[in-house]
């Protein structure tokens, strides 16, 4: 009977073995306030649907190319306006539904609508039109020249929903993913398992759990206590060494396009005053801000662009590390004694550590920011949409966003006609040389207005039990793609 009891126990244990190789459990800091990208401006919305249930024309690959997706090819007109789409066949939404041009059509008109809640609209504002030539071909026509346009069409923003559908998906979301949801206990977990119609490639995973876990140190024990298989964005630098440390673990630090800026109100006295933003950007230490806050991890910024892009420039000294200089930029402002402002800082941990670092810099030179911690959903309520703020910390992980940069109704209120006119001239460009010199002009405007104080290109620091295969280990995009990842035979 002994040797029976063995064997039914390594039958058993073979059997959770097997069962763990379909099932990943991912720790996420921030819970996103909805389920539905093309309704909300949340990273964290991307996190758990970007090519996991939802996809779009095309899709960012790990390595920052654009790949096909749901177009399986395009052709595009010598003039550059026209886009053709030859879409895949056989795709299905997850209620059963068939996927067809009629749905990239009402997806591509919804966005671009007069009443479009979509938070980068402007991805879709050079669209003049949008025809079916067939079930599985789309033309889209544009206004202008735009070489740019499958890479807009990658943007979580611009996935393809159905028309019966779309209005649900914020709870209950319908795409045409690997993975189809499956549950949400809001303030816990959101539960996904694999679309057993998939028209692609079948994951390797069977279900995904996301888990919410704000607090560092409550995300530090559940890693160590395996009840996560997998941190993606990990929320305490200072314990990566442990993990390092640690076989059961690999520690994947790569790079994103998350710039993390000082923000200032520009809609209102005194960061209406350039001469005041030059001030706050002079006063910030930026190597201390990533040692303090980051334990080393991020690299230095001077505009708001990617170092690992080809067309960056570095424009750090323009905004060096000068009290004294602050201080006598504050006097001229007709500030020579200082000022209050509140300074409002969302949960993660690069903006409540990094607050804390910059507030000291910043009473350095006279300004006292009273800082006021507040929540995912009221940071996008009162500072995003309401400019009810003064100062605040926010990393943009959007894809190359310097075009927000021209948007009037964007919450730090700059829109300056002449960059405005070189975002306009960029969108028109297909010349690879021209539009890098472009972009470079663009970098070079905003760093020398002082729109924002520039800190830090975020580093995706993240965990992973050691078995574990095919996380992203740079990000391209805010994502947490599924689509690759299995477990180690």
């Amino acid at each position: 009977m002994k040797t029976l009891g063995l064997t039914l126990a390594m039958v058993l244990g073979a059997g959770a073995a097997a069962a763990q190789n379909t099932t990943i459990t991912l720790g996420m800091q921030l819970e996103p306030p909805n389920l539905d990208p093309t309704g909300g401006a949340a990273a964290a919305i991307d996190e758990v649907v970007y090519a996991n249930v939802f996809e779009g024309l095309t899709r960012f690959g790990p390595d920052g190319s654009i790949q096909p997706a749901l177009a399986r090819a395009w052709d595009v007109s010598e003039d550059g306006t026209v886009y053709t789409f030859t879409l895949v066949e056989g795709a299905t939404f997850h209620d059963g539904s068939a996927f067809d041009a009629e749905d990239v059509k009402f997806s591509l008109d919804r966005a671009r609508a007069e009443d479009s809640t979509n938070a980068q609209k402007q991805l879709f504002e050079g669209i003049e039109s949008v025809e079916v030539l067939s079930p599985t071909s789309v033309r889209v026509t544009l206004s202008a020249p735009d070489g740019n346009f499958p890479f807009n069409m990658a943007w979580g923003d611009a996935v393809v929903v159905a028309p019966e559908t779309a209005e649900t998906n914020a709870t209950e979301p319908v795409g045409t993913g690997p993975f189809r949801f499956a549950d949400w206990v809001q303030g816990d977990r959101v539960e996904l398992v694999a679309y057993e119609d998939y028209w692609g490639e079948a994951p390797a995973l069977e279900t995904a759990t996301f888990r919410f876990i704000s607090d560092p140190t409550a995300a530090f024990a559940a890693m160590m206590a395996g009840d996560l298989d997998a941190f993606p964005n990990f929320p305490a630098p200072e314990n990566l060494i442990q993990f390092e440390a640690d076989p059961r673990f690999e520690v994947i630090v790569g790079s994103t396009e998350g710039e993390t800026i000082l923000a200032m109100n520009g809609s209102a006295e005194p960061f209406s005053n350039p001469l005041v933003r030059e001030a706050v950007a002079k006063a910030v230490d930026r190597e201390a801000v990533i040692d303090g806050a980051m334990f080393g991890y991020g690299t230095p910024i001077g505009t708001h662009f990617a170092p690992h892009n080809p067309a960056y420039v570095d424009l750090l000294h323009l905004s060096p590390h000068d009290p004294e200089a602050a201080r006598a930029l504050l006097a001229e402002a007709g500030y020579p004694d200082g000022f209050e402002t509140v300074l409002k800082l969302p949960p993660p941990a690069y903006a409540r550590r990094g607050g804390e670092i910059i507030a000291s810099q910043l009473r350095a030179i006279g300004i006292e920011a009273e800082i006021q911690n507040v929540e995912w959903a009221d940071w996008l309520e009162t500072v995003f949409r309401g400019r009810d703020y003064g100062l605040t910390i926010v990393s943009h992980t959007e894809p190359m966003d310097i075009g927000i940069y021209a948007r009037d109704d964007y919450y730090f209120a700059y829109a300056d006609p002449d960059f405005v006119a070189l975002m306009d001239e960029l969108g028109q460009t297909t010349d690879d040389g021209q539009r890098r010199a472009l972009m470079g002009e663009a970098q070079r405007k905003i760093a020398e207005d002082y729109v924002n104080a520039y800190l830090f290109q975020l580093a995706k620091t993240g965990v992973a039990d050691a078995r574990l295969r095919g996380l992203w280990e740079n990000a391209p995009t805010q994502a947490n793609d599924l689509t690759g990842v299995r477990w180690a035979e």
